[in-house]
């Protein structure tokens, strides 16, 4: 999470990795704990994944600290609207972030999963669920996502060791991730 808010060209934002890999029933989601205020560490163990326990849903942002705990507090207010579903509650937050004059200047991104499904939102309006059972974001998300989907295709790993696996090796790449991992699970 970047202090200056500052986008690499491909609109991902730097600081974090958060990747979530659904395999066999379960579900993963992982995010690392380097918090970055330009090019400085200032933070190695922030939690950066979230279990919403009422509705058992995971939840990780990518972005701006401030505003993802916005979007996500907005997010439980969703959930808590419409019951806990999940696709409805991502749909409605991705109208608000989109169409809100205050939520559309917010510089983050959202992974959210239940027992079901899984969706990335973001400000423009996007609620994408992955063909595959592995999506990320962040600026690491490309290689967490690159690693989990081979471990995932290629091996008879389990959900949590791919995620684990995928993670170390963003880790290794990606200047604004670390090792120190979070994982949380629904099974």
């Amino acid at each position: 999470m970047n202090g200056s808010r500052q986008k690499e060209e491909d609109g991902m934002f730097h600081g974090t990795t958060i990747l979530c890999v659904r395999k066999d029933g379960k579900v993963v989601m992982a995010g690392d704990g380097q918090v970055t205020m330009n090019n400085t560490v200032v933070k190695a163990g922030a939690k950066k994944v979230r279990r919403l326990n009422e509705y058992n849903i995971l939840a990780g942002f990518a972005g701006s600290t401030a505003d993802a705990f916005t979007l996500i507090e907005r997010f439980e207010e969703k959930l808590r609207k419409y019951s806990g579903n999940l696709t409805r509650s991502a749909v409605e937050l991705a109208k608000d972030w989109r169409s809100d004059k205050f939520l559309r200047r917010l510089e983050a991104l959202l992974l959210v999963a239940d027992k079901e499904r899984t969706y990335m939102i973001s400000g423009m309006g996007d609620v994408i669920e992955p063909d595959t059972g592995v999506i990320a974001i962040g600026s690491g998300g490309s290689y967490a996502y690159a690693a989990a989907r081979a471990l995932s295709e290629n091996t008879g790993m389990e959900a949590r060791n791919i995620a684990e696996e995928s993670m170390k090796i963003a880790a290794d790449i990606c200047v604004f991730t670390n090792h120190n991992l979070q994982l949380e699970e629904i099974a």
